[in-house]
């Protein structure tokens, strides 16, 4: 089988392959600059960095390789408009934005001539994100880790949208395995956006300890928490996840009002930060819903060698 053209603005990957944008820097530079040199398009995450940080991050990444860069940001971060301009003054070959819809970066990545990818769970959005300029959207549905904004499936979100819109559409969700491309594709996507197969390679910024509970865990591990951003989130039971959900999660004794709106039950960037250094008693562990389906940690580039592979001889 042939892999459809992506097509984002001016920008074609030699595969339509995605790799999530995975904060709190578990995307950045090294992960990112390895899926593009494989062929696909990389993301840095920008949420929960400083200004300083992803501006660095953006020039290792164009360093390692002139594949297609970009950024993923939420818009519940209380600097996304400076993290936005930081991007898009250092080049960035484009922009995927979700957690929020803002109008405003529709403006400001059509005067940088910058491509913006808008994440959208309902036909309706996909609608006003079209008529504001966005160049593609993802279609994420509720199988993905991290920040949902829907409760329906990738399968049924796809053919709704792509029959709403002109746009390139890329689904997202639960997408870890060749066969998964394949449905995805069948229902009229574009491209695939993947988080958890890459956040489990070689190249993510996580700790060895993190990628071995990606190798453990099953489905049955997978829960639904209540996240201070104000939207569920998928994520692995561990101890920090089960007192979230029993209520007895400590508040954060400090804020330093890293997003724009937040309930305080807890510091969700400490706890993305924690289990993104290993320390998983009080990390909190996004995943998407099949993660039973990795098996083995491997380099950002062979997993995308095996997919196309894999793909083709379907």
């Amino acid at each position: 089988m042939k892999f459809p053209e992506l097509k984002i603005g001016d920008l074609i990957p030699k595969y339509p392959i995605i790799q999530g944008g995975m904060a709190v820097r578990l995307s950045t530079s090294r992960l990112a600059a390895a899926v593009a040199e494989a062929g696909g398009i990389g993301l840095i995450a920008a949420s929960g960095m400083e200004q300083q940080e992803l501006r660095e991050e953006i020039r290792k990444a164009k360093e390692k390789t002139e594949g297609i860069v970009g950024i993923n940001i939420m818009f519940a971060v209380s600097r996304f408009k400076e993290l936005v301009f930081a991007a898009l003054e250092e080049g960035i070959d484009l922009i995927v934005q979700g957690a929020g819809f803002s109008r405003d970066i529709f403006n400001w990545c059509a005067d940088a001539k910058t491509p913006f990818v808008s994440i959208v769970s309902t036909p309706k959005l996909a609608k006003i994100a079209e008529t504001l300029g966005a160049a593609a959207l993802v279609v994420e549905g509720k199988e993905a880790g991290g920040h949902l904004g829907t409760d329906e499936s990738m399968r049924i979100l796809v053919p709704k949208i792509k029959a709403a819109v002109s746009l390139p559409v890329i689904a997202a969700g639960g997408i870890v395995d060749a066969c998964d491309l394949k449905e995805a594709f069948s229902l009229g996507a574009d491209g695939v956006q993947m988080g958890i197969r890459f956040a489990a390679s070689v190249e993510s910024n996580g700790a060895d300890s993190l990628k071995e509970l990606y190798l453990k865990a099953t489905r049955e591990d997978i829960v639904l928490i209540d996240s201070p951003v104000g939207l569920p989130g998928r994520a692995i039971r561990n101890e920090f996840a089960s007192s979230i959900l029993d209520g007895t999660v400590e508040p954060p004794q400090a804020c330093e009002g890293c997003l724009k709106k937040c309930k305080q039950s807890f510091c969700i960037m400490d706890a993305l930060n924690n289990a993104q250094q290993g320390n998983l008693k009080q990390g909190l562990v996004f995943s998407g819903e099949y993660i039973e389906k990795i098996t083995e940690i491997l380099p950002a580039g062979e997993i995308i060698n095996r997919l196309v592979k894999e793909y083709e001889a379907l």
